[in-house]
């Protein structure tokens, strides 16, 4: 039995909703599931993901195949680098320390990128200004 973990399409037209399952490949996209193990939704910002990773690494280790946006989400939260160690064969304790820096870094990089959106809305708020400031002043002139 090939055995796939992939997402469910769930919620209405326009509005989609995820679950993460493990099922057989040959099943339907919506069919029949062995064991849901977590949800994916995209449309609020940041998107919102939920995963149970002992049950994931159950699988992985069982030989079930992520499809490619479910191994990119296992990435983002980090199971990923967890399963990727533990193939390797190092112990639990490196496997934590390999963790907590890997989402250190993570939180680290969050943090810029938020700060480098607010100094772009202030850039382009003070463009916006200018060109205002710039536009009424030929007018004023004349």
């Amino acid at each position: 039995m090939a055995v796939k973990i992939r997402l469910q399409r769930f919620g209405k037209k326009k509005q989609p909703f995820y679950r993460i399952v493990v099922a057989d490949s040959r099943e339907p996209r919506d069919g029949k599931y062995i064991e849901s193990v977590g949800w994916y939704n995209p449309i609020p910002e940041p998107m919102q993901v939920e995963i149970k990773e002992d049950r994931v690494i159950h699988w992985l280790k069982r030989g079930a195949i992520p499809t490619d946006t479910v191994k990119a989400l296992l990435r983002r939260k980090g199971i990923w680098l967890k399963w990727s160690l533990i193939k390797q064969g190092k112990d639990e304790s490196f496997i934590q320390s390999e963790y907590e820096k890997w989402f250190q870094l993570q939180v680290d990089r969050e943090k810029r990128e938020k700060e480098r959106k607010e100094r772009r809305r202030a850039r382009k708020k003070e463009k916006g200004k200018e060109s205002a400031e710039q536009g009424e002043a030929p007018s004023q002139e004349g």
